[in-house]
């Protein structure tokens, strides 16, 4: 009996060792992982921030150069929203913030969409997306050029009720097999464009661009024509 207990313990011991190393390992690889997932989520990030804005049309450190603007639920975050600021000689020339799509197919599609000081678009990437290979994954700029369409439009261009897929009876390519995708990052982009429009003077000032007074600069009917359309298809 006293030989049986005696391996009882050993066995007991040997197990509890094993499982202290195991879950060491695991945590230490997961620690290991994390920490490279998040390098290269921030390679990617600032390699997106610079095809929309290249370095050569500012002379600002604009991954470094960040300013808090307003909540807002049309960006699907929470919290303030920190966008990135493009300078020249010490003047605002552009701003990139992240913007999520919420409705993507397969949950949250994050962007990046970059204006001007006018609230034109200087261009539009994705930064991460769960979309399905081969059919919604062409929102990615080594898929398709369907997000450079973005590129050189504003709130009114095309009009409020065309920012939607074809199908739709928008504007915007939609891709074989999925709707659900390219509707999601449209809605999302336009969104960006109202909410930089609704907040235009505000935005100016903190990025140091002096205010437009009296300057109105949303349509009503933008707002009223924002993207609704049911996402079953």
């Amino acid at each position: 009996m006293a030989a049986l207990a005696q391996s009882i313990r050993r066995s007991a011991i040997g197990l509890g060792l094993f499982a202290v190393i195991t879950g060491g390992t695991i945590a230490v690889t997961q620690a290991f992982t994390a920490q490279r997932i998040q390098e290269q989520a921030a390679r990617a990030e600032a390699k997106a921030l610079f095809e929309i804005i290249p370095e050569s049309s500012h002379d600002n450190d604009m991954l470094h150069d960040t300013v808090e603007l307003p909540q807002s639920d049309r960006l699907a975050g929470d919290g303030p929203v920190t966008v990135w600021v493009a300078r020249r000689d010490g003047k605002p020339t552009g701003m990139i913030m992240p913007v999520i799509a919420p409705d993507g197919y397969s949950g949250n599609i994050r962007l990046l969409v970059g204006l001007d000081m006018n609230g034109t678009i200087l261009g539009v990437r994705v930064t991460s997306h769960k979309e399905t290979p081969g059919l919604g994954d062409r929102i990615e700029t080594r898929k398709s050029d369907w997000i450079q369409d973005f590129t050189g439009r504003t709130l009114g261009k095309p009009p409020h009720n065309e920012w939607n897929v074809k199908k739709n009876g928008g504007m915007f390519d939609q891709f074989t097999g999925a709707t659900i995708t390219p509707r999601a990052v449209v809605k999302a982009v336009q969104k960006s464009l109202i909410y930089f429009q609704k907040n235009h003077n505000e935005i100016r000032v903190r990025l140091g661009a002096p205010a437009e007074p009296g300057k109105s600069r949303l349509e009503p009917e933008a707002i009223a024509g924002e993207t609704t359309t049911p996402e079953h298809s």
